[in-house]
């Protein structure tokens, strides 16, 4: 599957910015999607994950609470919803997809090329 990030761009803290990740296929509902981000020098850290039938999800601690992901299937689109932003959620944001439920990144086969999130005053 392949995966197109959207959505990205800069924004002042406490503002909401909402990405969007479009799946080509048509196997799009097999697939457990998750979100990524990376900043320079740093390990690539798990945001959020949401299984094939949207009802399991999942947080990184650092992001719980204020990002929401969601799935639209008739879309092949997943997003995550970023509220309350914060200068550390700068970073480039990936979407990811997986057989599996998994916040392990290692699990993921397919990746979109990232969006960049800049959160700054």
């Amino acid at each position: 599957v392949q995966l197109v990030e959207s959505g990205g761009g800069l924004v002042q803290p406490g503002g909401s910015l909402r990405l969007s990740c479009a799946a080509s296929g048509r196997t799009f509902s097999s697939y457990a999607m998750g979100w990524f981000r990376q900043v320079p020098g740093k390990e690539r850290e798990f945001v959020a994950a949401i299984s094939r039938s949207g009802i399991v999800k999942k947080y990184g601690d650092s992001v719980k609470g204020r990002f929401p992901i969601s799935r639209d299937d008739a879309k092949n689109t997943v997003y995550l919803q970023m509220n309350s932003l914060k200068p550390e959620d700068t970073a480039v944001y990936y979407c990811a997809a997986s057989t599996r439920m998994t916040a392990d990144a290692g699990d993921f086969g397919s990746w979109g090329q990232g969006t960049q999130v800049t959160v700054s005053s």
